[in-house]
């Protein structure tokens, strides 16, 4: 009876564990006393049935025994009532601290300041983020399990209605805490991606830029007019590059504008940036139009020479046709001589336009 009667009931599930195990050994025992009450009523029975003098002592000793045997099962019973109840509560217990560790144990991940150094990096952070938060989205089920449990526990066990609810309200101000943290944590890996991205148009653009430069002012002036053709040709080809990244300038541009737009923790970095990238944009296109006109003037020059040196073989062959002292020795050859020289003024007179 002091068994069943014991009012302990474990300080934790593994203590609650132990004495159910005891107890399934008393309820073994008792189970195996069953048959030895069962003997005495059936002793007793035969006794008062064959009429023994002691009839009404023996009743009477029948009576004190089944009624402590009934007392002993009921409390019996009751203590395997209250174990059970005491293990439920206690599971639940043991089940909300592990997923308050769990929870605090992630937080500290969720805490981490680290936000990326670089585009790539910044990407690991983000993918890794979301594992995390595909890890709490599939502990949510588990924590609203857990509530409707401590809601079910409160109303079987009224006893420990308020050490649960305190249970409850721990689970619930932890569970809020990394939500929060983890929609914290999610926007400034958002905001370090967008800078990052941004930073990393930025040096692609500017080294592009640099390496454009580089190739326009490769070039040497022409030394013929084919050659000043060839770099025209070429000038405009770069041109044609040149147009192909405005895209690229625009993206870049409007991805630094909406930072800026949202107040970004970088904007005075972000703001510097888009000012360089705007200069050297304008200073690109400034060379390019400076060698453009220097390629035109080249090829003007190399046209003149070309024109120069045409006129110049022109005028000396000529010069050996006005040095021919032969006039003609008869009317036919004077003639034919005249003929020459009037075909000789008409080709003066074009070789003047083009000189004049």
């Amino acid at each position: 009876e002091a068994i069943v009667t014991s009012e302990e009931l474990g300080q934790d599930l593994e203590h609650v564990e132990v004495l159910q195990k005891k107890f399934e050994e008393f309820q073994t025992d008792l189970a195996a006393h069953e048959e030895r009450v069962n003997e005495v009523n059936q002793f007793a029975g035969k006794l008062i049935q064959e009429q023994h003098p002691e009839e009404e002592l023996i009743k009477s000793k029948q009576d004190e025994v089944n009624a402590s045997w009934q007392r002993l099962k009921g409390l019996a019973l009751q203590r395997q009532g209250k174990l059970f109840g005491a293990a439920e509560v206690q599971r639940f217990n043991r089940d909300v601290d592990e997923t308050i560790s769990w929870i605090k144990e992630k937080g500290q991940l969720m805490a981490s300041d680290d936000f990326g150094r670089d585009l790539a990096s910044v990407q690991a952070l983000l993918r890794k983020h979301e594992g995390l938060e595909r890890d709490l989205a599939a502990l949510e089920d588990k924590v609203k399990a857990l509530c409707a449990e401590a809601d079910r526990l409160q109303q079987s066990h009224p006893i420990n209605a308020s050490q649960i609810q305190v249970k409850r309200e721990e689970l619930i101000a932890n569970w809020e805490q990394i939500r929060t943290l983890a929609a914290e944590r999610h926007s400034r890996l958002n905001d370090s991606y967008r800078l990052q991205r941004f930073l990393a148009d930025f040096r692609d653009l500017t080294s592009w830029v640099t390496e454009m430069k580089a190739l326009i002012n490769a070039d040497e002036l022409a030394n013929d007019v084919a050659g000043a053709e060839a770099l025209l040709d070429r000038h405009q080809e770069h041109k044609g590059e040149i147009d192909a990244h405005e895209d690229s300038f625009k993206s870049a541009d409007e991805s630094g504008q909406a930072l800026l737009g949202a107040g970004h923790y970088a904007s005075d970095e972000v703001k510097e940036k888009l000012t360089i990238l705007s200069d050297e944009r304008s200073a690109l296109l400034e060379l390019w139009e400076l060698r453009r006109q220097q390629y035109e003037q080249c090829m003007d020059l190399q046209l003149f020479y070309r024109d120069t040196e045409q006129v110049d073989n022109w005028m000396s062959k000529q010069e050996a046709f006005l040095l021919n002292e032969d006039l003609g020795d008869s009317l036919d050859s004077v003639e034919a001589l005249l003929k020459k020289h009037e075909d000789f003024e008409k080709s003066l007179s074009a070789q003047e336009e083009k000189i004049t």
